[in-house]
């Protein structure tokens, strides 16, 4: 329970502090026009070819669940997010679903693809922009473990998870109309893969 209400908490600090940029950016430039909501992309995923959107959507899930697992393995006996659900079992779910879609994933996909990308979109082209999202997302969950794992490991984890974050990126802005919805759903849905993975003790 301790655990649940931490991670209520953590996640609502999270959220404020990762949408706090982007609130301001808003307010300056943007009040008038749009409301924050829908600027920053938390508007329904809409798609003419929604067979095509879904078929992307698992593919992208499946394939940062994959990624995970890798990074799980590079990353084993080394302290992570998800250590603290290391063995609780079903007990820990409750919890674990706080952590992975509104303590990691929601403030991550506001700030980078909701904010950064559509805010350098309209100053660059979208192929530029969305590299250089990925690239800052690959980058800050590799140097968070470079002095545990070393400069080879780390490098990976910026290219695995910069290389996700590019077809978060894409999947958003041309498969379903600007929302991230569906990067948040993609990014939570493997979130609590990992921490199902600790949960259980699996790797």
């Amino acid at each position: 329970m301790n655990l649940f209400i931490n991670k209520l908490v953590s996640s609502i600090i999270q959220i404020i502090m990762f949408t706090l940029i982007p609130f301001i950016w808003w307010l300056v430039t943007a009040r008038k026009k749009e409301n924050f909501f829908s600027w920053i992309g938390l508007k329904k995923a809409t798609s003419d070819k929604k067979t095509e959107l879904w078929v992307y959507f698992c593919l992208v899930t499946v394939g940062f669940m994959i990624i995970s697992l890798f990074v799980l393995f590079i990353l084993k006996d080394t302290e992570t997010a998800t250590s603290e659900f290391s063995g609780m079992g079903i007990i820990g779910l409750p919890a674990a679903l706080i952590y992975a879609f509104f303590n990691t994933a929601l403030p991550e996909e506001i700030l980078f693809r909701g904010f950064l990308l559509k805010r350098l979109e309209h100053k660059l082209s979208f192929f530029i922009a969305n590299i250089i999202q990925s690239i800052i997302f690959g980058i800050m969950h590799g140097i968070m473990f470079i002095s545990l794992v070393g400069t080879g490991k780390a490098v990976i984890i910026i290219l695995l998870t910069g290389s996700i974050a590019w077809f978060m990126g894409y999947i958003n802005e041309k498969k379903a109309n600007g929302s991230i919805y569906t990067s948040w759903l993609i990014h939570g849905l493997s979130n609590v893969f990992s921490a199902l993975i600790s949960m259980f003790s699996l790797i």
